[in-house]
């Protein structure tokens, strides 16, 4: 019997759906049955569910509330399967910050809710100025020059580790 997997992700500005989609092509390429929806879509039953992968960016330190209040609803049910988390941000493109027990804002996350995933991951995401609006490109400028990153309003930078990516969805296969 297949087994059958959802992926559930929060997203700002589209990179962990760009990272989900990928992950979901890892899956698709061994007919692996995967069914990915964002947050806000999601209204199916986890039990009926062998895995579940959520994953969710960072945007001003912190992730998405609905991430936090959907673990917290659903944590009896995300404890009888196998799950997978996994963290888009911008301080993971530092090699020294871009593994789950070495990202702050991974272990900020887990120390802030009761739930322990079967596997964790982190991604560095993508930095571009020009989509942001006004108040947030100001704000992540200036975080960027606390962090010693870039600065320049033109900067354009996709930081995600696609071979990472694609070798995390190996990892989940095998869950």
């Amino acid at each position: 019997m297949k087994e059958k997997t959802v992926m559930i992700y929060a997203s700002v500005d589209g990179q962990t759906l760009k990272i989900c989609n990928r992950l979901k092509e890892v899956f698709e390429k061994d007919n692996q049955d995967i069914s990915l929806f964002s947050i806000e879509d999601f209204n199916g039953e986890i039990g009926s569910y062998d895995r579940l992968i959520l994953g969710a960016s960072i945007r001003y330190g912190v992730h998405d509330k609905k991430v936090i209040d959907f673990i917290n609803t659903n944590k009896e049910q995300l404890d009888a399967i196998k799950t997978a988390f996994f963290s888009v941000n911008l301080v993971a493109r530092k090699s020294e910050k871009n593994k789950p027990d070495t990202n702050p804002y991974v272990i900020k996350f887990f120390k802030s809710i009761d739930w322990t995933p079967t596997m964790v991951e982190v991604f560095a995401g993508k930095l571009d100025y020009k989509k942001y609006p006004f108040f947030d490109r100001i704000m992540i400028q200036f975080i960027m020059w606390m962090t010693k990153g870039p600065t320049n309003s033109d900067a354009d930078i996709e930081y995600t580790n696609w071979d990472r990516v694609t070798e995390f969805g190996h990892r989940l296969k095998e869950l």
